[in-house]
């Protein structure tokens, strides 16, 4: 959901802060290491002491959608615990200069905690200056501002557990087609550390952990309407693949076009992010087999405590995780729930009822 917009308003290349080497654990924009939300948490006393200071906090949004509402929810919840009220949110609309103006104009309003995805590292790093100059506390969603440095310009980074994204997407396909086969590997084909690392983990886990299944076909994306085109080339030349990985879901509802077009019936579709179209498919029983999906309201509370933390003066990790999840067929209702805080698309309810 999140690289979608990024992609369509060429906002990607903000991001590009990493290689793509393939790592056996998540870790950070600049190789951080990774602590698991469940760490983050605070006591009954810490919420009780934080309720008596009058806490306001900021929740500045690169865009809107089921996602970030999730992420909202997750923060809103925790934050309610310490009394903290939430005096701005805003939309930036994946638009740099717009995020800018929506920092000064929350800034206005004085808040002590500020959670935002920066769109931009270089106009970020300028825009959130004065909010740290003003000792607001910064919690950021998956990106960093150009030079910030931990515990003095920010609290942390939070977002997926990105290496268990791809490695559960490798184990799901797996169980599918019997621990044997080809598979082919459709990839984000840029230099942006959370799509490479969730990419690299499914391949890794399909060379180390899967002798029998050999990836055949190997294929890089970066506009995801070229998807079908690509799949279609991918299907001429290796006809028989068991299994297709792919990069996220917008992408593999091309990949899916491509079979239907080619009657096939029989390869097999894994990808990452809940997306309507697909999970339509997964429940008709068709070609795709399961979506692995992050857990944006926990995404939400981890931002929250993390703040709260920040605010009572405990040390944060630089970089913290959420936890990833297996959507299959038979745990759909449930996994769309607990992934985005939110009951299934309609379509999708009625046909598992």
């Amino acid at each position: 959901m999140l690289i979608k917009g990024l992609l369509k308003t060429g906002l990607i290349a903000g991001f590009m802060m990493s290689s793509t080497a393939a790592f056996a654990q998540t870790v950070g924009p600049n190789g951080e290491t990774a602590t698991p939300s469940a760490e983050i948490t605070l006591s009954d006393a810490e919420f009780s002491s934080l309720k008596e200071k009058g806490l306001k906090a900021a929740l500045l949004w690169h865009t809107s959608s089921d996602f970030i509402n999730a992420v909202s929810a997750g923060a809103t919840d925790e934050f309610a615990k310490a009394g903290v009220k939430i005096a701005v949110t805003t939309d930036a609309g994946f638009d740099a200069a717009r995020q800018r103006s929506d920092i000064e104009t929350a800034l206005t309003a004085e808040p002590d905690i500020i959670l935002a995805l920066p769109l931009d590292p270089v106009t970020s790093a300028a825009a959130f200056r004065e909010a740290v100059e003003n000792d607001t506390k910064l919690v950021f969603l998956s990106n960093l501002p150009s030079d910030y440095k931990h515990g003095t310009d920010y609290a942390a980074i939070v977002t997926d557990d990105l290496f268990a994204m791809g490695k559960q997407a490798a184990d799901a396909l797996a169980t599918e087609i019997g621990g044997k086969g080809k598979v082919g590997w459709i990839f984000h084909d840029a230099t942006y550390y959370v799509t490479n690392q969730r990419d690299n983990a499914f391949k890794t886990t399909i060379e180390n952990n899967y002798p029998d299944i050999e990836i055949v076909a190997e294929q890089g994306i970066t506009d995801p309407a070229r998807a079908e085109e690509l799949a279609n080339a991918m299907l001429l030349q290796n006809p028989d693949l068991d299994g297709i990985y792919v990069t996220w879901a917008e992408p593999a509802d091309g990949v899916l076009a491509a079979l239907r077009a080619n009657g096939n019936k029989h390869t097999k579709i894994v990808t990452l992010d809940l997306s309507e179209p697909v999970a339509i498919d997964m429940v008709r029983d068709g070609n795709v087999t399961a979506i692995v999906a992050d857990k944006a309201y926990e995404l939400g509370r981890a931002m929250a405590a993390t703040g709260l933390k920040a605010i009572l003066g405990e040390e944060t990790p630089p970089f913290i995780v959420a936890p990833a999840l297996t959507v299959k067929k038979e745990n759909v209702l449930d996994g769309w729930k607990e992934s985005l805080n939110r009951d299934a698309p309609d379509s999708i309810i009625k046909m598992m009822n």
